[in-house]
């Protein structure tokens, strides 16, 4: 059983927000035993739980205009509009290196959220269980179907954790977590419509029925799980930050001006939000006085 948890929501680009809110986390020194991200979550998540603060600031917002970051030109030549070499090894080994050493002996639980392409199911990985290949399954959780090719691991084709659990808080109430502080990445009231490209998987993807099935039904799983949240959080049961203000920011954002003002919004809402959420965690206070 753990006392706490930070669930962090994935969304490309979006995930400048949880950038702040990590970051004023850090400066706090609150440091939450169990931690769970997808995709964009999970990056973010593990530059928190390796303590180093700033660092996904830099990664997502003061390098997303090199031309190896986001292009077409990757689309084109490598079939990735992300140049998932360049974000996933030439950053974290040589221009902003990851503390693996801190990441490694951190005695914080890290999941990272992955899809299975075969079945459609969710497939987690903790840190302490793939510590050599730690940046290949944050790569996997983070690869947006039709944006980079799929990632073999073990007997698993895997891809971006965000289509099989979006927001994996019923996943942390599986491993007895009993207090959930969860990120977003847009605003109160947002639901996911369906995708008016929603025959386009199974042409792609024929030999993924899984990761079709899916994806056809992603929206929807992401709206329930939408609604369980709101309802736990009505009830005072978990603590949700999520951005104050919509910003307009799509998840291939590349402007870096409008990923500061986003990464500003998280590192805001969650200073204002955090003597509440502090003394939410230690009982003194209910959820109701945020």
């Amino acid at each position: 059983m753990y006392e706490s948890g930070l669930i962090l929501e994935g969304g490309g680009m979006r995930g400048a927000y949880t950038a702040g809110v990590l970051d004023y986390f850090l400066e706090k020194e609150l440091f939450l035993p169990y931690v769970i991200g997808v995709s964009a979550g999970a990056c973010q998540g593990s530059s928190y739980v390796s303590r180093q603060p700033g660092r996904n600031k830099q990664v997502t917002v003061d390098y997303v205009s090199h031309p190896e970051y986001i292009s077409y030109r990757n689309l084109f030549l490598k079939k990735e509009l992300f140049g998932m070499d360049f974000i996933f090894d030439k950053l974290p080994n040589e221009l902003v290196p990851f503390d693996f050493k801190t990441f490694n002996s951190a005695t914080e639980k890290f999941l990272v959220g992955t899809t299975d392409c075969l079945t459609g199911e969710p497939v987690y990985f903790e840190k302490n269980e793939v510590p050599d290949d730690f940046l290949k399954i944050i790569r996997a959780s983070s690869t947006l179907p039709f944006m980079a090719p799929a990632i073999p691991f073990g007997n698993r084709i895997l891809m971006d954790g965000g289509i099989a659990d979006p927001i994996p808080i019923r996943k942390a109430q599986s491993d007895m977590v009993k207090k959930n502080v969860i990120v977003l990445t847009k605003p109160k009231g947002y639901r996911k419509k369906k995708s008016s490209f929603s025959w386009l998987p199974r042409y792609v993807y024929k030999e993924y029925t899984g990761l079709n099935q899916a994806l056809a039904t992603r929206y929807k799983i992401y709206n329930e799980t939408l609604d369980y949240i709101e309802e736990l959080e009505a009830k005072q049961e978990v603590f949700v930050i999520r951005p104050s203000q919509d910003l307009k920011v799509g998840r291939v954002e590349r402007n870096p001006s409008k990923l500061t003002q986003l990464y500003d919004l998280g590192y805001e809402d969650a200073k204002k939000d955090f003597a509440c959420l502090a003394d939410w965690l230690s009982g003194e206070i209910s959820y109701a006085a945020k």
